[in-house]
């Protein structure tokens, strides 16, 4: 049971982060709708003007309320399976903080010891699987009110990079047009963020939920294939994004244990074939240059 100053600081963190990410969506729907690239400068400017014209937050609604969505269904993904299981589990944490999506995302923690190859699986696949679920529609709803204006999305303070399946729904829905012409509604934004989650929590690696499912599958040589697919970031990190190299060194250092399983169980061949599902939202969802700065 989870106690009531529990319940408050859930519910604190939920409130502080539906805050700083609606801030950072009003910027983004200002930028969207006056034809600009992503300004960082906005999301300054509305907090500015937040005490004279408190109205402008529910510019921000559509982006903070889709990328809650998707963040909360991952971690109710997890969260869920753990009952299920009755693996001790809080509720999700979400962490508010000054950063280029209001947010450094969710987590829930999990206090009791995971027993069996099945379970860990279960409760590492559900969370993705769960965010994908909601994001996928959103992504779609944000890429049929985007708008194109030539070159827009190699402008701006931040250039964002393009996952697959982005790119190709926005084949789909803007034939012809070249993805540098593509300016994304902030509704789109948001699930283009839940995409980001969900290939850095499918990294299969160390406690990461892939790290989960690389154990489930693969036992004792979890931490060998671990430290494999850390020093894959590496290169990737040189020749596309820096972000990888951090993400390489702090997985490296941090996030390469995991606990031991004493179960050999088999998983059966319907986690098998879930298992090659949460291989293609990692490919579906990756992209080698998340993040770069612009002009």
């Amino acid at each position: 049971m989870v106690r009531r100053e529990r319940w408050l600081l859930h519910l604190a963190l939920l409130a502080v982060t539906f805050f700083t990410t609606t801030v950072v969506g009003a910027g983004l729907a200002r930028c969207f709708h006056t034809n600009l690239p992503v300004n960082l400068d906005q999301d300054f400017a509305v907090v500015l003007q937040i005490p004279a014209h408190p109205r402008i937050l529910f510019e921000g609604l559509p982006f903070s309320l889709t990328l809650l969505s998707i963040l909360l269904a991952h971690e109710l993904g997890h969260y869920i399976t753990c009952l299920h299981y009755g693996i001790d589990a809080s509720l999700p944490y979400f962490l508010p903080a000054p950063t280029l999506i209001g947010t450094l995302g969710a987590f829930i923690r999990i206090r009791s010891p995971i027993y069996t190859r099945r379970a860990l699986f279960d409760v590492g696949v559900a969370g993705p699987i769960a965010g994908f679920a909601v994001l996928a529609p959103a992504l779609v709803i944000g890429l049929l009110q985007s708008q194109t204006i030539p070159g827009i999305a190699n402008r701006g303070d931040v250039i964002f990079g393009t996952p697959l399946v982005v790119r190709l729904l926005e084949w789909l829905f803007f034939p012809g047009v070249p993805i540098s012409d593509i300016n994304l509604h902030p509704v789109a934004r948001a699930a283009w963020v839940g995409l980001l989650a969900t290939a850095l929590n499918l990294l299969p690696i160390g406690q990461l939920d892939g790290g989960h499912i690389l154990y489930a599958f693969f036992g004792e040589k979890h931490k060998m294939l671990s430290r494999v697919f850390v020093a894959a970031l590496v290169p990737i990190g040189i020749f596309f994004s820096w972000s990888w190299l951090l993400w390489a060194v702090l997985l490296a250092v941090f996030g390469l244990r995991h606990p031991v399983i004493c179960d050999m169980t088999d998983l059966g061949s319907t986690r098998v074939k879930v298992g090659w599902l949460a291989l293609v939202l990692f490919l579906l969802s990756f992209t080698l240059a998340p993040i770069r700065s612009g002009s």
